[in-house]
């Protein structure tokens, strides 16, 4: 081990050590700029080796003492958690339990280190006890400001806390009761301490339009207006920008390229060419809008577009990962318009085998931009579109129908996977209320840019992975076999037979077998629970559900990051100049792989929320109706069922079924009366009454139409009515309080209520 290696645990190991980025080690060991590489140098071996971890954010620690175990805590809603490991993130199985009482006040996506401890739980599963919260994973939340007993409190959203958290006296930052607020947590909740927190700033009142999307940026942190600085820059680029000067650049402004895109597309950064030889061979060109060209490395517009590494996508507004003079401007392929991009020219042969890839730094001008909903009318009766497209396009639109289902048709037989989950889109009102809701139709015309989008980015992996050039790829891992083995068990219970469940075929023979029955959405969702997560990385794992060993994303510069930095590596290649770049840093580049997966992750949760928030608020307004449903799922505490129109899902509470007694059968996934014999099966069709929404907590009850029962009403939990006193001071950062101590009170009012003892679960 090197001297720096050495000083560097050394400074890890002591107990005035506070967790620090490389840059602020590197300035407590006095550093120099001369010694920086080698510094570094000895940093990546010890990461390397396992005795340095390096977190998400930069931080540094060094490796769990032996006999503790680092990972994220999942806290269930009734006080007790889990821990998934650090080393095994997408392994349930290696789950460990931890008691409301060993969990102390960590909280969901709170990375901890625990010991272990002998288990006494039935199925065995593994129990530990927090001893040292490493990163949470935020401080702060939203929620509901309400007064009592001469205090201001705030019921988070969700069901993150049980109790209100204490937010001091009455009116802070204006707030008035109903109003939504984003609050800092100076000291978390735990099973022996009340929570209290400092109000930041208030959202609005409570069900107004656009609070709601608000609270959702506000509660999974998500950027929002940029700073001066990148704005600046992005116009500065704008004003460079010469559609005039193609020098160093493919012209491809004659040629005839279109898009295709959602009919409410923001931007556009894909379009297509196709051209068939003599020979029967197909020349496909994918364009890129280039991105790299605006977005110098290390930049102000860099460094911002790192950090959001995605744009996040809201029923109501985009959160862009670039400035919209870029993203929605000058980086746009609009019709009509000279842009830069970056071009994959990829050469199949009549089979559609590939053969040859080349890349150019390039330039094109968009014919004409296509919705989706206008191509497959024109593929299938071109005569009766003659006056909407010129020949060069409609020839091309043929061509390209003919080529993606070519491609297409090689894909599956290769073993690719292709999960049916419609995405629900919220309809609004000329005011910006919700108005309903529907699924997003996905027809052939979709198929043809996903065939073509797929077909650039294995090109472009394939490319970069024979250049031996480190770069950043999307992996989707193959899955762990128990996982799939439970889910050919689950798809018998239903009464399909799994042939194989090893096999992607058979597997995909299965999702074509239930293809639009009630069943297949209930087995589409079991099937992606049983395969781990997509995620970027440098290891060269492969994509499981794609059946391809090198792939990696080329497509969506403009709202994906990943994107960016192989743009940059094409471009690099297509102009000559890769030995040119500078040695990637592994380790750096493995970090910011962990970053973008966790920013995606963060960016799609967010959108899935938002999108039941509204649909919630939506529903709120129909207590009383019915509406006709398909069972979803089944569990001893009752079903879930989601509207056929209105893609909302709810649960009936086994309580509310007051005809009988229900017991949970697992081998057919149903409730059946004991009495009458009467079953609730997965993918039942059942007509329901809306009965209760809290939109706040997140949940939607149903009842069997014809029963007289109500789902049992959780009250609201109240605000605790003593005041804790406590010894000790807070900490120098005002962040973390010390642990209470409460002493019994002659004179103190009268506790709280408890809480209802409902069985109520959600899903």
């Amino acid at each position: 081990m090197s001297t720096f290696g050495t000083q560097i645990l050394g400074l890890l190991d002591s107990p005035e050590y506070h967790p620090s980025k490389t840059s602020q080690v590197a300035k407590q060991l006095g550093i120099t700029k001369s010694q920086v590489a080698e510094f570094k140098e000895a940093l990546e071996e010890l990461i390397a080796d396992g005795l340095v971890r390096k977190q998400e954010n930069g931080i540094l620690r060094r490796k769990a003492a032996k006999g503790l175990i680092a990972g994220i805590v999942r806290r269930a809603a009734a006080g007790f958690g889990f821990l998934t490991p650090t080393d095994a993130p997408n392994d349930r199985s290696r789950d460990i339990y931890i008691s409301k009482e060993d969990l102390k006040d960590a909280q969901s996506g709170d990375e901890v280190m625990i010991q272990l401890m002998p288990s006494d739980r039935r199925d065995g599963k593994p129990r530990g006890r927090v001893m040292e919260i490493l990163q949470r994973e935020t401080h702060t939340f939203v929620g509901t400001y309400f007064e009592e007993a001469g205090g201001g409190f705030v019921r988070v959203d969700g069901t993150v806390f049980t109790d209100p958290i204490s937010v001091g006296d009455p009116g802070a930052k204006g707030a008035k009761p109903q109003d939504k607020v984003v609050i800092e947590m100076l000291r978390f909740p735990s099973h022996s301490q009340v929570g209290e927190a400092v109000l930041t700033q208030v959202l609005g009142q409570r069900g107004q339009p656009g609070v709601d999307t608000l609270s959702i940026i506000h509660e999974f942190g998500l950027p929002d207006e940029f700073p001066e600085e990148v704005l600046a820059e992005a116009r500065l680029q704008a004003s460079l920008f010469d559609e005039n000067n193609l020098e160093g650049r493919l012209d491809l402004t004659g040629e005839t390229i279109i898009t295709i895109d959602p009919v409410d597309a923001r931007d556009f950064d894909d379009a297509i060419s196709l051209q068939r030889s003599s020979d029967g061979h197909w020349h496909l060109g994918v364009h890129i809008a280039d991105v790299s060209h605006f977005v110098p490395v290390g930049s102000a517009l860099d460094r911002e577009a790192q950090q959001r590494s995605t744009s996040v996508y809201l029923p109501d507004r985009v959160l862009p990962m670039l400035p919209e003079i870029l993203s929605n401007g000058l980086a746009s392929l609009q019709q009509g318009h000279v842009r830069f991009t970056k071009s994959a020219f990829i050469e199949f042969s009549a089979d559609g085998i590939p053969i040859h890839t080349k890349f150019a730094n390039s330039a094109i001008r968009v014919v004409q931009r296509f919705a989706y909903e206008q191509v497959m009318p024109i593929i299938e009766k071109p005569e009766l579109h003659r006056d909407e497209v010129s020949p060069a396009v409609n020839d091309l639109l043929q061509r390209m129908y003919e080529f993606a289902m070519l491609l297409r048709k090689r894909r599956f037989k290769r073993g690719a996977l292709e999960l049916s989950l419609p995405e629900v889109k919220i309809d609004f009102d000329d005011d910006g209320k919700v108005s309903g809701a529907h699924t997003a139709p996905h027809d052939a015309s979709h198929e043809i840019i996903e065939e073509f989008m797929l077909a650039a980015n294995i090109a472009v992996a394939t490319a970069l992975n024979d250049q031996k050039f480190p770069f950043m790829r999307r992996a989707h891992g193959d899955p762990d076999e128990l996982k799939l083995r439970k889910f050919a068990d689950f798809a018998s219970t239903l009464g399909l037979t799994l042939t194989s469940f090893q096999s992607r075929h058979a597997i995909q023979a299965l999702l074509d077998e239930v293809e639009g029955q009630p069943i297949e959405q209930a087995v589409s969702y079991a099937l992606l629970r049983s395969m781990k997560q997509a995620e970027y990385t440098i290891e060269e794992i492969g994509h499981y559900a794609l059946a391809e060993e090198q792939y990696c994303h080329f497509t969506s510069p403009i709202r994906r990051y990943p994107d960016l930095t192989i743009h940059r590596l094409v471009g690099a290649i297509a102009a000559h100049k890769k030995g040119k770049l500078p040695k990637p840093d592994v380790v750096a580049l493995s970090t910011l792989a962990k970053h973008c997966s966790a920013m995606e992750r963060r960016a799609a949760s967010a959108e899935r929320e938002l999108v039941k928030v509204k649909l919630l608020t939506y529903m709120s307004t129909r207590i009383g109706e019915e509406l006709d449903t398909i069972i979803t799922g089944v569990q001893d505490f009752g079903f879930f069922c989601q509207g056929t129109k209105i893609p909302a899902e709810g649960m009936v509470h086994v309580t509310s079924l007051s005809d009988d007694y229900y017991y949970f059968d697992e081998a057919s996934q149903s409730l059946i009366g004991r009495r009458s014999g009467v079953e609730y099966r997965l993918g039942s069709p059942v007509k329901v009454v809306v009965a209760r929404v809290d939109v706040d907590r997140r949940q939607l009850d149903f009842r069997m139409v014809g029963t007289g029962v109500m789902p049992p009403v959780e009250p609201k939990p109240e605000a605790p009515r003593r005041k804790p006193t406590w010894k000790g001071k807070p900490t120098k950062d005002n962040k973390q309080f010390p642990e209470q101590k409460f002493g019994k009170q002659r004179n103190s009012q009268p506790k709280a209520k408890k809480k209802s003892k409902s069985k109520k679960k959600k899903r």
